[in-house]
């Protein structure tokens, strides 16, 4: 590019930026709320972004999702969405929400609770790796959020796996929304964390839009993961907001925004833009399920590794992530198997959910495992996972007291209600190794968070491989004319509740039992028709705290006896724990004889 071009091109897109300031000024004064100084301190990195770096194939996460009205703005001027939209920013009946979501189908992350977008990256920078594109990937991250553990976390795995395809931009505006950032403006500060992680870093003035060029041709040239670091002012452009405490999230009046306007003149500009909206479509797998003998012991963990090992060997889209537990949650032989789409993601769950995320986002279908009880950790990233729409499959291993002498720091006693609470989420708790198998078969097909809860212990296999267990159905393991009551579980409880069934039989007492392996979607009819035949005589039994199953059944049938975990555990054997915490059969026919 000749020099005068490129002079003329600087100034374009300073231009461009100040027109991107206005428009978000208009619009949250237009709206009544919203963030406009933190959009004036990145205007000018968006403009180079949207006018000149983004390709059409590239991702862009903006994680300091509070400036989204300037996002919107930036849309609005590349020709993605009507420019007349952004005065109807915020509004119930518009889709340019407060945060990012994909009701603008452009967004792919859905941004705004801070210290997230960075993990996405991760993952979309994996998943362009593993299609040998030379497409990259940019996070924009406010300052504020860098206090959070998890940007951390996900700096850490992006030197780990080398990613020279993902530009973190850090808007160094020196103010947080009560008061100064941990490091304020010195931008050194940041260069030493990111450089200790193993990142290339860049200061640059984040207001120079010639400064902001050449800091994305510096990434380009990037042999590891490059991190801009842009000194800028919040509210940059207007002399009664600029560097000013107190305006965080604060629109301004219609006089302040005259005001401002005046100040900030007149920004008439048009300039093409190569981004472009493009979501990646999933098809539907199917595989054979493994020959299991009925009564042959399996843990369900065990089945689960096979059944993820068949889908990868099926589905090229089947990634895998693990917590460094993979030879506990059983994913170690797609690991050995399938090692480019493996990923560790250590002891950082947050990160992971966060990988998992970006990886749907560029077409690809993970599977996250850890401990049940350590996704609890990673609890936000999942809910945020869900407003993206994001599909990822995450299992949770290690269910319950069940698990044993590990004790109750091990034990995921909370994770059915987590999951559960989640709009649109599935959540499977199988029984044996044909269910599970059956049920990774429907995780798989399925759109959104699907959970699937397994056991350490083994147990018998109850079904024929040729079984089927769709989503929002259960399973009548025993019924009779004369059954006095219903026993409804799941997991390793069924089993105790045919234990329990036996027991009753020899006593001449008929029960019904019933393996809801779908928490969620449940078959609400059908346990209400068959609690009616067993005169309304229902026990629930499960290894969890209150809030999983039974909470599931008693919103669906009224007050039913509840048997769960109803103290902290400790270490013992299984079926110790399961008696002392009153779980087990002989719990379950007390409960049918109250």
């Amino acid at each position: 590019m000749k020099v005068q071009n490129r002079t003329q091109r600087t100034k374009d897109l300073a231009l461009m930026a100040n027109k991107l300031r206005i428009e978000s000024i208009v619009s949250t004064t237009t709206a009544g709320s919203g963030h406009p100084t933190t959009c004036m301190s990145c205007a000018e990195i968006m403009s180079v972004l949207f006018f000149d770096e983004l390709q059409s194939d590239d991702e862009f996460v903006l994680s300091k999702g509070h400036a989204a009205p300037i996002l919107w703005s930036a849309y609005a001027e590349a020709g993605l969405i009507p420019r007349k939209e952004l005065n109807n920013l915020r509004k119930i009946t518009s889709n340019l929400e407060g945060h990012p979501t994909p009701l603008v189908p452009m967004v792919k992350i859905a941004t705004g609770s801070l210290g997230q977008g960075l993990s996405a990256g991760v993952g979309m920078a994996l998943g362009k790796r593993l299609k040998r594109t030379k497409s990259r990937v940019y996070v924009l991250l406010g300052d504020g959020e860098c206090a959070e553990g998890s940007v951390w976390e996900a700096a850490n795995a992006a030197a780990y796996y080398r990613l020279n395809n993902l530009c973190a931009i850090v808007d160094v505006n020196r103010l947080g929304q009560s008061q100064q950032t941990m490091h304020g403006h010195n931008l050194k500060a940041y260069s030493k964390k990111f450089k200790a992680f193993g990142w290339n870093t860049k200061i640059i003035d984040g207001h120079s839009t010639k400064q902001v060029l050449a800091a994305f041709q510096s990434a380009k040239k990037s042999r590891k993961p490059f991190a801009i670091l842009a000194k800028t002012i919040k509210g940059k452009g207007i002399s009664f907001l600029e560097d000013k405490e107190g305006w965080h999230g604060k629109p301004l009046s219609k006089e302040q925004m005259q005001e401002a306007l005046s100040e900030i003149g007149p920004a008439e500009i048009t300039l093409k833009s190569q981004v472009r909206y493009a979501r990646q479509k999933q098809s539907p797998v199917d595989f054979k399920v493994k020959d299991y003998n009925i009564g042959e012991m399996v843990a369900t963990r065990k089945a689960f590794g096979n059944a993820l090992l068949s889908l990868g060997k099926k589905d090229q889209t089947v990634v895998a992530l693990d917590g460094d537990v993979r030879n506990s949650t059983m994913t170690d032989a797609f690991f050995k198997q399938f090692p480019e789409r493996s990923f560790e993601s250590f002891i950082a769950e947050q990160n992971m959910i966060g990988m998992a995320a970006g990886l749907s986002a560029v077409g690809f279908k993970p599977f996250a495992a850890t401990f049940g009880t350590f996704l609890t950790r990673a609890h936000d990233f999942i809910r945020m996972a869900m407003y993206s729409e994001a599909n990822i499959n995450i299992v949770g291993s290690h269910a319950g007291v069940s698990i044993g002498e590990d004790g109750p720091s091990q034990m995921g006693l909370e994770d059915l209600s987590m999951f559960l609470s989640m709009a649109e989420s599935q959540v499977f708790y199988p029984c044996d190794a044909v269910s599970t198998e059956q049920l990774v078969k429907e995780m798989a097909r399925s759109k959104g968070i699907s959970y699937m809860r397994t056991t350490r212990e083994g147990t018998p296999v109850l079904y024929d491989k040729k079984e089927r267990f769709p989503p929002g159905k259960f399973k009548v393991l025993y019924k009779s004319s004369k059954d006095k009551a219903l026993i409804i579980a799941a997991g390793e409880t069924v089993h105790e509740a045919l234990k329990a069934q036996e027991s009753l039989k020899k006593k001449r007492k008929s029960v019904r039992v019933i393996d809801l392996y779908s928490v969620k979607p449940v078959d609400a009819a059908g346990l209400i028709k068959n609690a009616k035949e067993c005169s309304n005589n229902v026990v629930v039994v499960e290894d969890h705290y209150f809030g999983g199953i039974g909470a599931v059944v008693s919103g669906i049938l009224g007050p039913v006896k509840q048997l769960y975990v109803k103290k902290i555990p400790r270490s013992g054997k299984p079926q110790q724990l399961r008696r002392k915490y009153g779980i087990d059969a002989e719990a379950i026919v007390k409960a049918v004889n109250r």
